[in-house]
């Protein structure tokens, strides 16, 4: 990078969101760690610093277009111009279709859809005047299959990816990078190879973002090897 640039992470938790912000901030950006509770990612800022890196909390519900509009922008203020940003919220209710509320099933919708989108248009507002930068989403195994109870999450999951299909023919033409990943499987650690280990996707996060642009990948799948699919 010529410039500091920053990466702009929404829905950090301490699994896949804190790997995702780690590896970037390894690789010299300075990181936005965006949550609805910020005071929670004070230990990670701590961390990130403490290892050398820039990064910063911001509060912010993705579902709010003020907030991700207030994030972009004080985040780019603190520290540069997003080179990276990252969707990695999620709504889910996981129960029979016929006993879901219509506030729980739009609430899913809002936290992981349409977060996406108000995220990714205000990635792209201002990524294309530069005709640069990536726009990554977080997506799971609902992404592609829709289980029995699984109507709650797999809905705004395809929308997500959706979302995503569609930006990546819009701005790619524009410099922009867009990619969507299928975490296919459980996100954790233990002795075997059951569950995909946060740093391993994070890994894989920072290397689509890193690809050159002659062999970009718009989808992504990652699974553990012992997975059935």
């Amino acid at each position: 990078m010529t410039e500091q640039q920053s990466t702009i992470v929404v829905g950090v938790g301490p699994g896949l969101g804190a790997a995702v912000a780690r590896r970037f901030a390894k690789a010299g950006y300075a990181v936005a760690l965006a949550s609805r509770n910020a005071d929670k990612l004070a230990p990670l800022v701590d961390e990130i610093s403490q290892a050398g890196g820039t990064a910063k909390a911001y509060a912010c519900d993705a579902t709010s277009e003020a907030d991700v509009q207030g994030l972009f922008a004080a985040a780019e203020a603190d520290l540069g111009p997003a080179g990276v940003a990252v969707f990695n919220a999620s709504g889910r209710v996981r129960k029979p279709f016929v006993d879901i509320e219509a506030d729980e099933f739009i609430e899913a919708w809002m936290r992981g859809c349409f977060g996406g989108f108000l995220v990714g248009r205000e990635a792209a507002r201002r990524m294309q005047p530069r005709k640069s930068g990536s726009i990554l989403f977080t997506g799971a195994t609902a992404s592609v299959k829709a289980l029995a109870q699984s109507a709650g999450f797999a809905v705004p999951k395809y929308g997500l990816k959706a979302l995503a299909e569609s930006m990546a023919r819009g701005l790619q033409p524009d410099g922009i990078h867009v990619a969507h990943f299928v975490i296919d499987g459980g996100i954790g650690h233990d002795d075997g190879d059951r569950f995909l280990a946060p740093d391993a996707i994070a890994e894989t996060y920072y290397q689509t973002h890193a690809q050159h642009r002659s062999a970009w990948s718009t989808n992504v799948e990652v699974r553990p090897w012992v997975e059935s699919f």
